[in-house]
């Protein structure tokens, strides 16, 4: 993509899945409030994403914002809350600023976009022993659990609750994909699309060591990218680790910038 295409691109992506966005599943909101946007999770037992996702903040009002949002969250006695960082967010110092509050930052991620179009013609085959299940039930999802607790090292009961809730609620939205040695899952990975917006996100997609180097990740890219395709969704958007990077870079993916969460945890 050309200079002027990634500005465009980032506008795009910045208007329809940051400022303009929807919320991940049907027991969860977004709302403008003042100067940031932020999702809240309203279902019961805990589980949801509580987190920020855009903000329109100076030097003058970041400081009293970043409380306030920390005093409603705590006020809902959310445990965690997520505000999602870019590199091209102001003020320049807002990373610096959400650490004084108490938010700790995660690993940085880098956030690619690929077209859908030219990433569901490329030329990938499974490779040898190895089908993909497209998940559609619980024990689909439980498959996909199981890859990313070898794979990440974690459990991550939110993001079951959430699939299964998309499963149920709003099947349309998601795409989700295990890759199968025989009665073994090995890799996993999902992509959400929400009506009317040109951006599909790729998630989760994880690969057990032994199975890595394979060509499996590539294979479930392209998986995704037909599904959006057929969909027509113009691009494909990934907030990409260190070990995915290299990957999409070859697969055509350009950057837009990056994006670093961070949380903050009520004290016990």
């Amino acid at each position: 993509m050309s200079t002027g295409e990634l500005t465009h691109v980032r506008a795009a992506y910045d208007r329809e899945m940051r400022r303009d966005a929807s919320a991940d599943t049907a027991d969860a909101r977004v709302e403008r409030a003042g100067a940031v946007v932020r999702h809240i999770a309203t279902g019961g037992g805990g589980a949801g994403w509580n987190a920020v996702l855009w903000s329109d903040l100076d030097e003058e009002t970041a400081d009293a914002e970043i409380a306030a949002q920390v005093a409603y969250f705590a006020g809902r006695g959310v445990g965690e809350v997520e505000w999602k960082l870019y590199g091209h967010d102001r003020p320049a110092d807002l990373g610096d600023r959400l650490r004084a509050a108490g938010f700790v930052p995660e690993p940085a991620e880098t956030l690619m976009v690929g077209r859908a179009d030219e990433l569901a013609a490329l030329p990938v085959e499974p490779p040898a022993g190895i089908t993909l299940r497209v998940v559609t039930d619980e024990a689909g999802v439980d498959l996909m659990m199981d890859v990313h607790a070898k794979a990440f090292g974690t459990e991550r009961p939110a993001i079951r609750h959430m699939l299964l809730t998309l499963l149920r609620d709003e099947p349309e939205t998601l795409a989700a994909v295990v890759a199968m040695a025989g009665d073994t899952p090995v890799s996993a990975a999902r992509m959400e699309m929400r009506p009317g917006a040109s951006f599909a996100g790729l998630w989760g997609g994880g690969t057990l060591p032994q199975w890595r180097g394979r060509g499996i990740y590539r294979l479930l890219v392209a998986h995704r990218a037909r599904v959006a395709a057929a969909r027509g969704i113009r691009y494909l958007q990934v907030d990409a680790s260190a070990d995915s990077r290299p990957i999409l870079d070859r697969l055509g993916f350009a950057t837009l910038g990056t994006t670093v969460p961070y949380v903050w945890t009520a004290k016990p």
